[in-house]
């Protein structure tokens, strides 16, 4: 037999009698994980982490093609009891991080998550964990998607997130979250992310700084903001979807004028009054609008997608008529 052959049948021969020869996974990687799964006290859900196979091939981890370092961690959809462990923070290539729909995830986020430098996603959401939004997430600054809703978190938001210049998504939607939109938000440079705030207890008026960014999407409702939220429209911006419905805004609606761009408008429950302006029928893509329970008056204007929306968007205003509400006196 040839050294070639002998050299390929030892090599073949290795990967059975020692799988730790194949591994691609980085030792020190590797580690941390069996640390990681450890201080969780071994759950099902990581039930693959076997240190005799290859950490590449574990169930909610990724491997980078070209340097075999973990560069993603997402678990979800399982029981996983406990608080994040502090050996997250020693996968020093990881780019996204996911704890989701994982109820018995507790305790607050994991300051040693800072130590991540070229995280890129960070989403801990459907859990329950709790304590504040921490401020050292602006120190990750590669973030372009940053996701912490459906949790119980409290507690201000920190102004410096808006530091982040990559930042293509803000979720903090559906917290416990308390205070003022931080003024910061209207000096987001760089991207300007997707703001979602909705279903937390935020108050006061929405910072007027605001109206200086133009979002494509910015969800505000179910909070208990206060006064002016005209400045978030203007023709010039490229503005899709504004949701500020379930406040306690007061503006007038009649001086509004609409981004052309804009596909959803959803303003119900509020105290806003006027009349819906005529140039609200020029907006083509135009798909959902509710302006119910507002203190609206005059004729709903005929036009462009107006009439192809039901009474219920329009209904319990104070003197709003046409079609298709009952028609004007």
């Amino acid at each position: 037999m040839s050294n070639t052959s002998l050299l390929s049948l030892f090599f073949f021969l290795s990967l059975f009698i020692s799988p730790s020869l194949s591994d691609l996974c980085n030792p020190n990687d590797k580690k941390v994980l069996l640390k990681f799964k450890k201080a969780l006290n071994n759950p099902y859900v990581l039930a693959s982490w076997n240190p005799k196979t290859d950490c590449c091939d574990w169930y909610c981890v990724t491997c980078d093609l070209t340097t075999n370092r973990i560069n993603s961690l997402t678990i979800f959809a399982g029981d996983l009891p406990g608080q994040i462990p502090p050996e997250v923070g020693d996968l020093p290539y990881l780019e996204t991080l996911m704890f989701h729909k994982l109820p018995s995830l507790t305790g607050p986020i994991q300051p040693a998550i800072a130590k991540l430098k070229n995280l890129k996603t960070l989403r801990i959401s459907w859990t329950n964990i709790s304590g504040l939004v921490p401020d050292f997430i602006s120190q990750l600054t590669n973030l372009t998607f940053l996701e912490l809703s459906f949790n119980n978190l409290s507690g201000t938001i920190p102004s410096s997130l808006s530091k982040l210049q990559k930042l293509g998504a803000l979720h903090l939607d559906r917290n416990k979250l308390t205070g003022s939109i931080p003024e910061s938000f209207g000096t987001f440079t760089g991207s300007i992310p997707d703001l979602y705030l909705s279903h937390n207890q935020l108050s006061g008026k929405i910072p007027a700084s605001l109206g200086s960014m133009d979002f494509n999407t910015i969800d505000l409702s179910r909070n208990k903001l206060e006064e002016d939220a005209s400045f978030l429209f203007g023709l010039n911006k490229t503005t899709q979807r504004i949701d500020v419905s379930r406040n306690l805004l007061e503006f007038n609606l009649s001086k509004v004028e609409f981004p052309e761009s804009l596909t959803n408008l959803d303003l119900n429950h509020n105290k806003i009054f006027g009349s819906i302006p005529a140039q609200i029928t020029s907006l083509e893509n135009l798909g959902f609008l509710n302006v119910s329970y507002n203190r609206l008056c005059g004729p709903i204007p005929v036009g462009g997608k107006l009439q192809s929306f039901g009474y219920t968007e329009y209904f319990h205003n104070r003197c709003l008529c046409g079609p298709p509400l009952e028609s004007c006196k």
